[in-house]
């Protein structure tokens, strides 16, 4: 890591990972797993369905609260929602590498107990980036990122100008897109202010050819889960896809 985002890493991770807003009681949650370091904690929809979704959040969302229109939207997946290290009821502090490798643990163990198909990854925001590196590293059956990025560290130079380029966690999506082999589907929103439609597009230059896009021009960087046409698409790809 370069020296100056290495020094300014304890100003820049509590920007990037938001968390204290997200915490909950352990007594809420379902379901946990182990992982090195830390205690993973959440939800599982449906857990009798046949195939396996794991959902990641974005930088200050308690992912709980999305359990309602994932269980109503995807009612034949067992979606997983386990909030990352130091979120929601999860064990440990973030950073970029201990979330990807959190991700990585939770797609095996649904895996795992869903050996029927392959894990579908939506990632929404941060969880974009997370998604992009499972999807780098494990043979998912698709890929749905929803208002993604080509970094942070664009994201961040977007908004704190030549200061951005002091995140350390820089979750360089563009770099991997490419050894991504699952097919995937990116949702944008039309009113995103966060993620600006040049952060997108550079992402989508780097994603393979046939990767699927929806545009949500009404929709914002908070509301898009709950935009018109979100799940109709999500659920048209992923019955494309398998």
């Amino acid at each position: 890591m370069p020296l100056l985002p290495a020094l300014a890493t304890p100003l820049t991770r509590p920007l990037v990972f938001p968390r204290r807003e997200t915490r909950v009681p352990v007594s809420v949650t379902d379901v946990a797993l182990r992982v090195p370091g830390a205690v993973l904690r959440g939800w599982v929809t449906h857990p009798d369905a046949p195939a396996a979704v794991v959902y990641l959040g974005g930088n200050a969302e308690e992912v709980g609260a999305q359990r309602g229109v994932l269980s109503e939207e995807l009612p034949g997946h067992a979606v997983h929602l386990m909030a990352y290290r130091g979120y929601g009821a999860s064990s440990g502090r973030p950073s970029q590498r201990a979330l990807v490798e959190d991700a990585c643990a939770v797609v095996d163990e649904a895996a795992r107990r869903y050996p029927a198909h392959p894990v579908v990854v939506i990632g929404r925001s941060l969880g974009s980036g997370v998604a992009v590196q499972v999807a780098a590293r494990r043979a998912l059956s698709a890929l749905v990122m929803v208002t993604p990025f080509d970094s942070v560290a664009a994201v961040a130079r977007d908004h704190a100008g030549r200061w951005g380029g002091l995140v350390a966690d820089t979750f360089d999506s563009a770099s991997l897109a490419p050894r991504v082999t699952a097919p995937v589907l990116v949702v944008r929103a039309g009113e995103d202010t966060v993620v600006r439609p040049a952060r997108t597009d550079a992402l989508l230059a780097a994603l393979p050819p046939g990767t699927q896009v929806v545009d949500l021009p009404q929709a914002d960087h908070a509301n898009v889960l709950h935009a018109p046409g979100c799940w109709p698409a999500v659920r048209a790809f992923l019955g494309a896809e398998g």
